[in-house]
């Protein structure tokens, strides 16, 4: 934003000195109606050339894949088939009321599926269990 503020306050100086210079040469007995031409010419081409190098903004889409369980090192970590279902949801940043929904449970089963999650993969909190799982290749 500063920059910004700042090029516009220099084109503002700068249209400014150029308009006096054009008086001065009015004075001068010289046609005014040229320079005033040129000068708005001037500025409209440096405000285009401006506007496509500040305003220009480049939009960087990545679609992240969708994880997906890997069901040989899911039998290595001892967790059920639902247990991991849950751990995919709470990967996508679902909260316990929303994974509740969604898999048509109650929020307590929920609960105590993320806790036997926990133990399973000997971890305290969503975050870490997410990153024990990737660790055990269990989500890919």
């Amino acid at each position: 934003m500063k920059q910004v503020i700042i090029t516009f306050g220099l084109l503002i100086t700068a249209s400014l000195v150029l308009f006096r210079v054009a008086s001065l040469y009015n004075l001068q007995g010289g046609n005014n109606m040229n320079w005033i031409a040129a000068f708005s010419i001037l500025f409209l081409v440096i405000g285009i050339i401006l506007s496509k190098k500040m305003f220009h903004k480049t939009v960087v889409i990545t679609q992240e894949k969708p994880a997906v369980i890997n069901d040989d090192k899911l039998q290595e970590t001892g967790l059920s088939k639902r247990e991991t279902e849950i751990l995919l949801l709470v990967h996508d940043g679902l909260s316990n009321q929303q994974i509740a929904d969604k898999l048509f449970i109650s929020e307590n089963t929920v609960k105590k599926h993320i806790s036997n999650i926990f133990l399973k993969l000997n971890v305290e909190r969503r975050t870490e269990a997410i990153k024990r799982a990737k660790e055990l290749s269990v989500i890919a």
